[in-house]
């Protein structure tokens, strides 16, 4: 575990216990990273910010929930982030928003120790990636870095709703292990 993880880990522990000024530290160390994800899925920088404010009051009442054993903090952020923007999408009428918002964005890039833990990471995935079926590995990238829907997943590639779940499910179950190796 990183010493980040760590450090998220105990906020998030802490949170549980209601510390505001923990919860102050894990907004500012999570929230960019967060608004990212619901912008590139929203493309809509005030949609992107309701749905992270109600990420944030879900952390608030559901820290006690987080399971270290089961994903890293900043992992179960992210997927209750991108669960809430794809539903707020689905929500959403037809058509869109405008992703040139996204250039009046304020710079929160890492640093280059944290980008260089992020390459070291990423080649880690990547090579766990590449032990999955093509199709399979292609449907993760899909589902869980550009955000696409189950329902478009089934479509794009002609398999049954469900089977898509099970493709998913079981391909993290492997990604998981080989991370772990």
């Amino acid at each position: 575990m990183t010493s980040e993880t760590e450090k998220l880990a105990d906020l998030l522990a802490r949170v549980a216990l209601r510390d505001r000024a923990a919860f102050q530290q894990l907004y500012r160390r999570a929230s960019p990273q967060l608004f990212g994800i619901g912008l590139r899925i929203l493309k809509d920088r005030a949609e992107a910010e309701d749905v992270l404010q109600e990420v944030f009051v879900k952390i608030w009442h559901n820290a006690d929930r987080y399971a270290p054993q089961v994903a890293s903090p900043l992992a179960w952020m992210n997927a209750m982030m991108r669960n809430l923007a794809i539903d707020t999408l689905r929500r959403r009428k037809p058509g869109g928003g405008d992703l040139d918002v996204a250039e009046r964005l304020a710079d929160d890039s890492p640093g280059p120790e944290d980008q260089a833990l992020m390459r070291s990471e990423g080649r880690r995935i990547e090579a766990c990636l590449t032990e999955l079926e093509p199709a399979r590995a292609e449907a993760v990238r899909l589902a869980y870095v550009e955000g696409e829907s189950y329902l478009e997943l089934a479509e794009r590639f002609g398999a049954p709703l469900n089977t898509i779940r099970s493709w998913l499910r079981r391909s993290l179950i492997k990604l998981r292990e080989c991370l772990t190796r």
